[in-house]
Order: C-alpha cells, then sequence, then structure tokens
C-alpha cells in the first residue's frame, strides 16, 4: 500500500507538470493550445502502439468510441486554451467540475445508486468552482473555457463507465489516443511551431508528463485498491498551486483560496465515503 501511495502522488505530480509545460508552450512561446493537445495524443500513441494488440482495432469501428475520445479531444483542447492566460491553480480548480458533472451524468444516464451525503458534497464542491469560476463578478473567459474543459472531461469519465466493457484499458486507450490525434491532425500540422530545443523540449515535458501520470496512475490502482486511492487524485490541486507559485509567481486570491479548499474538502470527504 505504501509504494502505492508513493506512485499516486507522483502521477499526481507529473499530471500538472505537463500541463505546466503546456502553459509555458503557449503563454511564453506562441505555441497554438491546438499543436499541444494534438501532441500529446501523436505522442501518446507512438508510445503505447508497440503494446497494442490487434484485438484493439476493432474498437475503431463503434461509433460510442468515436465519441468518447472526442469529448477528450475536446477536453484536452479546451484546458490549453484556458492555460494560456489562466494560472494554473485556477484552472486545475474549475476542471474539477469534472467528477460533479460524472456523478450527475452517471445517475441520470447509467442508473447508479445516489446518496442524499454525496449529492450534498458534489453541491459543495460545485460551489467551491463557481467561487473560483466567479461568473460575471470577474471571471474571466480563460477560466471559462477551464469549466468547458472539466464539462468535457467530466462526460468522458461517464463514457468510460459506460464503455469499459468493450476493450482492456490499454485497448480503450489506444482507441482514444488514435482518434483524437487523428481528428486534431489537420488543426495540429496547420499550427505547427517553429521547434527549436527549447520548444521541442517543452512539447516533449508536456506530452510525456501526461502520458507517465496517467500510466502510473494504472500502476497504483493495480497495486491498492481504487478505493483507497481515490482520495489522493485531488492532490492535483496541491501540486497544481504549488507548480504555479514556484513556475509563474501565480498565489491564488482569497476567493480561490476558498473555492479550492471547498473542491479539495469535498471531493475528499466524498471519496473517504466509498471506502
Amino acid at each position: 500500500m505504501g509504494h502505492a501511495v508513493l506512485i499516486m502522488f507522483l502521477a499526481m505530480s507529473l499530471i500538472p507538470a505537463g500541463d505546466m509545460a503546456g502553459k509555458l508552450l503557449t503563454g511564453q512561446h506562441g505555441v497554438s493550445p491546438v499543436f499541444v493537445a494534438w501532441s500529446r495524443f501523436a505522442m501518446g500513441l507512438m508510445a503505447i502502439l508497440p503494446f497494442v494488440r490487434p484485438p484493439a482495432l476493432a474498437l475503431l469501428r463503434d461509433g460510442r468510441v468515436w465519441l468518447r475520445a472526442l469529448l477528450l479531444a475536446g477536453g484536452i483542447l479546451s484546458i490549453q486554451s484556458a492555460l494560456r492566460t489562466e494560472p494554473l491553480a485556477n484552472v486545475f480548480a474549475a476542471f474539477f467540475v469534472g467528477p460533479i458533472l460524472s456523478y450527475a451524468l452517471s445517475v441520470l444516464l447509467l442508473r447508479e445508486p445516489v446518496t442524499w451525503t454525496r449529492t450534498a458534497l458534489m453541491l459543495v464542491g460545485f460551489l467551491g468552482v463557481l467561487l473560483v469560476v466567479r461568473p460575471g463578478l470577474g471571471g474571466s473567459p480563460g477560466l471559462l473555457l477551464a469549466l468547458l474543459a472539466g464539462c468535457f472531461y467530466g462526460a468522458f469519465l461517464t463514457a468510460s463507465r459506460w464503455l469499459s466493457h468493450l476493450g482492456t484499458p490499454l485497448a480503450l486507450s489506444f482507441s482514444q489516443l488514435a482518434i483524437a490525434g487523428l481528428v486534431l491532425t489537420p488543426l495540429g500540422l496547420a499550427n505547427l511551431p517553429a521547434l527549436d530545443a527549447h520548444t521541442a523540449g517543452l512539447t516533449l515535458a508536456s506530452a510525456m508528463g501526461s502520458m507517465l501520470g496517467n500510466l502510473l496512475l494504472l500502476v497504483a490502482y493495480a497495486r491498492a485498491p481504487a478505493t483507497r486511492l481515490a482520495p489522493l487524485v485531488y492532490f492535483q490541486l496541491i501540486a497544481a498551486a504549488g507548480l504555479g507559485w514556484a513556475v509563474f509567481g501565480d498565489l491564488p486570491d482569497l476567493w480561490t483560496w476558498a473555492g479550492l479548499s471547498l473542491v479539495l474538502g469535498a471531493g475528499l470527504v466524498s471519496a473517504l465515503l466509498r471506502r
């Protein structure tokens, strides 16, 4: 269990680190968010392709699998667009509307059981997201994009539960990378940046941080029950706040700290209740 926890902490640090590299690309080097999103899918696909078996190709004939992959593509593209102008911690806080939406969609569409306690905690988390985004009260278009990214991701999570029986995690990962990469290829190639050593390094760090983080997440879940590790997913918020301060000098304001605390607290309690 101890090794799984350490792996989980590393995974939850690598994911925001990958997004930090993406923010450096879009914010300081003028790279298009479309290219950053596309490069993630393309490099991730190349990394797992040697391990993919022929039965995984059959998934590409299923329209539901395409829908799931397009939801992920929309989420990654939206979050990279948000990171161009917004602090890392703010974007991650708004993005965490995803698990809240996934809970609601799973209840409505997949008929999963609902409890009043978890519903109340989801509403508290949503209030935290609103405190960060503050629509109409100082919120910015970038944060609305982060909110949109979270909505895409919440729908993607629900679709993943819906379609989990279609194939192995590796096969489903292959399908989402292949489809999203294919769809974004024309836009990605149209927005190719001048790839000097610095830009190429950040592009690689962005893609590999995301891919390795999600890979280590699967490794951690193979070593310990998901219900025990679920609360650690919210460590991403802490890592994002720390990286944003260390690299960009961004410190959340009072309202954002309040929102972060509500999202983190509600998420941790909700995850602990599933144990």
